[in-house]
């Protein structure tokens, strides 16, 4: 019976996980092990049947630039008390292949101390995956899927921008991202949207419906004031991350509540939110501006992968192989734009208290600074008087004013 390595997909899919799949597939192939692939994450592994798939070379040659995942996922954490070599031993396993997030690499890097505590030499290596672009990786290194989601995202946004201009209409765009406002962010600016409203801006103010729907109405306004009468305003999921439950609450939207007693943000459209505010507070002011709520999301998880991922996850894959033959473990691997291989250890990102921080946008690093200065448009104080006419305060809406920061 030959060795084997066993790959699994934890979390939600993003683009390249197939490219990732293949690559270590074929490269572990060559030197003639056994390649299987687990359905459903970690959810039948610890079973009396594990959810198999053989993968051989037609298969991986098949897959590798596809969307989505060959490997169903889930993000189920198995309990320590589930833990058990069954699998490992029947299987003669040396490898465990991880694809995911933070959790899917903490639940693997587990796994694989209680093997070498029961006297079996499972080595595992973590590929990190998400759209969102938010696990601390080296400087510049971006997360596998990202790029792509973002072509996708841009094509959507596109359009979206096109429909404004075509209708005179306001869009209220609303794009993934659990704590941070990359994709907003990179989506909004190569749209050149006029508002962008991620987390990270809020540096030295606070996270409130009211100043999110300021700094849209902002915009609204300054293009009024330059006689055109539509435009965008993209903000990130990430602004929920920051916001009480009882600011969540005051929206005015019946929510469904989580065992824990929090909204659950995922069974509504965030854009909505949005949307539903802006339209009450333009209202009140006596402005007249049509809106539609647009929510992107899930059209980017599955998207074909673009040429850089389909070639940055091949690297990965072949990456898991290199670090396996140099006897590397519990640890993620890691490419530098120059195609070196670096193992990252959990240890090395997390805190005392074993939570892996995310990676946010760099509101002070020179590309932020050139887009808030010269990509987006708002009130500032040149534009007070023409902006009275619409605004009883319009220092109110000065994005300097409202986001606390110094001109």
């Amino acid at each position: 019976m030959k060795d084997s390595v066993v790959i699994l997909c934890g979390g939600g899919p993003a683009p390249g996980i197939n490219s990732v799949i293949g690559t270590v597939a074929k490269v572990f192939l060559k030197d003639g092990y056994e390649v299987i692939g687990l359905h459903g994450g970690f959810k039948t592994l610890f079973t009396d049947e594990p959810c198999m798939q053989k993968i051989d070379f037609v298969m991986a040659d098949k897959i590798h630039h596809q969307g989505g995942s060959a490997l169903k996922m889930s993000r189920y954490k198995p309990h320590p008390a589930e833990f058990n070599t069954k699998f490992f031993k029947e299987k003669r396993v040396k490898l465990l292949v991880t694809i995911g997030g933070d959790d899917t690499a903490s639940t693997a890097n587990m796994i694989s101390k209680y093997m070498e505590d029961n006297n079996l030499d499972v080595k595992n290596i973590h590929v990190p995956k998400t759209i969102d672009n938010d696990l601390p990786l080296p400087e510049g290194n971006p997360t596998f899927g990202y790029q792509s989601a973002k072509e996708e995202g841009v094509r959507i946004a596109s359009t979206i921008y096109e429909d404004a201009r075509t209708s005179g209409n306001w869009f209220v765009v609303s794009a993934m991202g659990r704590e941070a406002g990359h994709l907003a962010f990179g989506i909004g600016a190569a749209c050149h949207y006029p508002m962008i409203v991620i987390p990270e801006m809020f540096n030295n103010s606070s996270i409130t419906f009211d100043n999110i729907i300021k700094l849209i109405i902002s915009a609204i306004v300054k293009r009024r004031i330059l006689g055109i009468e539509y435009g965008v305003a993209m903000i990130s999921e990430g602004v929920f991350h920051f916001m009480t439950d009882e600011e969540i609450e005051s929206s005015g939207i019946n929510f469904t509540y989580d065992e824990h007693g929090h909204p659950e943000l995922g069974n509504v459209s965030k854009a909505h939110i949005f949307n539903m505010l802006l339209q009450l507070k333009l209202k009140e002011l006596g402005i007249k501006v049509k809106s539609r709520p647009v929510e992107i999301g899930y059209e980017l998880r599955c998207a074909r992968p673009i040429a850089f991922d389909l070639l940055y996850c091949n690297l990965l894959g072949m990456g898991v192989k290199q670090l396996f033959d140099e006897g590397i473990t519990r640890c993620m691997v890691t490419s530098n734009h120059r195609g070196e291989m670096a193992p990252l250890y959990l240890n090395e990102v997390e805190d005392e208290h074993g939570k892996i921080h995310p990676r946010l946008v760099n509101i002070h690093g020179e590309k932020a600074k050139l887009v808030f200065e010269n990509g987006i448009q708002c009130i500032i104080k040149e534009n007070y008087e023409e902006a009275s006419k619409y605004l009883p305060d319009p220092a109110e809406y000065d994005l300097f004013n409202i986001l606390k920061w110094k001109r």
